[in-house]
Order: structure tokens, then C-alpha cells, then sequence
């Protein structure tokens, strides 16, 4: 889902998701909420025989033109194919599930090994810092309480309830870098909080309130740099 920043950004996390489950030649993986198929082409380059699934149908499309080799289905995560599979993957989906226990616990059903993917707390995100710059004019309902699923425990928690044996509960830290200010400022300006604020504060404001905000992540050459903490889980079922 690199949607969720500049493309690339989650490399560390793909790499760290299918090391721990070693992945390799002939492992049979499937990918819950597979978006645009991006961690299923590292997972096939890796030589993993990949099932992907997704209910926005464009994306499993575009999945399917990144990875030609694999097989892509809009269905779902609650309702995954039967399988068995070695490895069964959630990156970054149960924070957008309604019901995150049951898409690990039918995983489990499904898979030998399941591994699931969440952003760290919020204070361990860099990217805090744009909701922070935009707190002024967003009024008493700018800070939302993250979903539980972001505190460790509580993730932990949920496997437990879904049947899983947590193995381990590891820490990615994924760099979100930017070139210069436009390639960091564009995606928020294009985002639906952005607009509304921009409408409301007029882009100059926003622009300058952003970028004061950001200096401290600034690089050498000129961009922006920030780390953010993700967790990788990886469970078994009982028994």
C-alpha cells in the first residue's frame, strides 16, 4: 500500500515481513487486501507462488499488470480462498478492516503462518508531524484517536482472541523520504484533509505552517526525511 507515502517506502517492510516467514522458491502465499500488488511482486521475485485478493477491483486489475504470475481475485479477507497456504499475509489492512480478529482468524484457518503489518503508535511516527502543522484549523475533531490496533498489546491481543500463538512481535522503521517540498507537500494538498483545510486557511498558509513545522526533518540536500515505526506480528494457529 504505498499509497500511504512515496513509493518505495515500504520496501523495509516487505523485506522484513518475508524474511521472518521465510518465503521463498515454492512457498504458496496469500495476500489479504493486496491493493496494487506491490508486496506480492516482492513476494514473487522471491519465487512465492502468490494468490492476491482485494474488493476495490481497479486495484486487484492493476495488481495483475505488476505481477503477471500471479493470481489476483476481488474478494473478501474475511471470505479467503480455502487454500492451505504456507503464509498468509495482512500488510497494512486491519487498521481499514471493521473486524480485524476476524480476518486473522480466518487466515489462521487458512494459512501455516500468518503475519499481519500496522503502523507503530503515533509517537513513534514521524508523519505525526503534518497532522500537527494542520491541528490549528482542524478544530475539536483534528485528533482522532488512532485504532487500538496501533498499540502492541492490543494487537497482540487480537491474534490471541482469533486462535493464533504470536511467535513474534518485531519493529520496522520505514524512512519516508522526499525529494524537495513539492513532492512532500503535493500528496497533502491532493488528499481530501488537505483541500478541506487548504479551503479553509488559503495553500500559502497551510504551505508555510507545513514546511516551518518540518525544518527539523530536513536533509542536507534539500528534502524531507521521516522515520515511522511499523510492527510485524507473526502467529500460528493452535494446535
Amino acid at each position: 500500500m504505498d499509497g500511504e507515502g512515496p513509493r518505495g517506502w515500504a520496501a523495509p517492510l516487505y523485506a522484513a515481513v518475508l524474511d521472518v516467514t521465510e518465503v521463498g522458491p515454492a512457498t504458496t502465499l496469500l495476500d489479504l487486501g493486496c491493493g496494487d500488488g506491490l508486496f506480492a511482486r516482492a513476494a514473487t521475485d522471491r519465487g512465492a507462488q502468490v494468490t492476491g485478493v482485494d474488493l476495490d477491483r481497479n486495484a486487484v486489475a492493476r495488481a495483475a499488470v505488476e505481477v503477471p504470475e500471479a493470481t489476483f481475485l476481488v474478494r473478501n479477507a474475511q471470505d479467503p480462498p480455502p487454500g492451505p497456504f504456507d503464509v498468509v499475509v495482512a500488510v497494512q489492512l486491519l487498521m481499514h478492516v471493521a473486524d480485524p480478529v476476524g480476518v486473522l482468524g480466518r487466515a489462521g484457518r487458512v494459512g501455516g503462518v500468518v503475519a499481519a503489518t500496522v503502523w507503530g503508535r503515533e509517537r513513534e511516527c514521524d508523519l505525526r508531524v503534518l497532522g500537527e502543522a494542520l491541528a490549528p484549523w482542524l478544530g475539536p475533531l483534528g485528533r482522532v484517536p488512532g485504532p487500538p490496533v496501533r498499540e502492541p498489546a492490543r494487537l497482540r491481543a487480537m491474534a490471541e482472541r482469533a486462535g493464533l500463538v504470536v511467535e513474534r512481535l518485531d519493529e520496522v522503521v520505514c524512512p519516508f523520504d522526499y525529494a524537495d517540498e513539492d513532492e512532500l507537500l503535493g500528496p497533502l494538498f491532493d488528499s481530501a484533509l488537505g483541500r478541506a483545510v487548504g479551503r479553509r486557511a488559503g495553500p500559502v498558509a497551510v504551505r508555510e505552517a507545513v514546511l516551518e513545522r518540518l525544518e527539523p526533518y530536513r536533509t542536507a540536500p534539500g528534502g524531507y526525511r521521516l522515520e515511522n515505526v511499523f510492527r510485524v506480528l507473526v502467529a500460528r494457529r493452535y494446535g
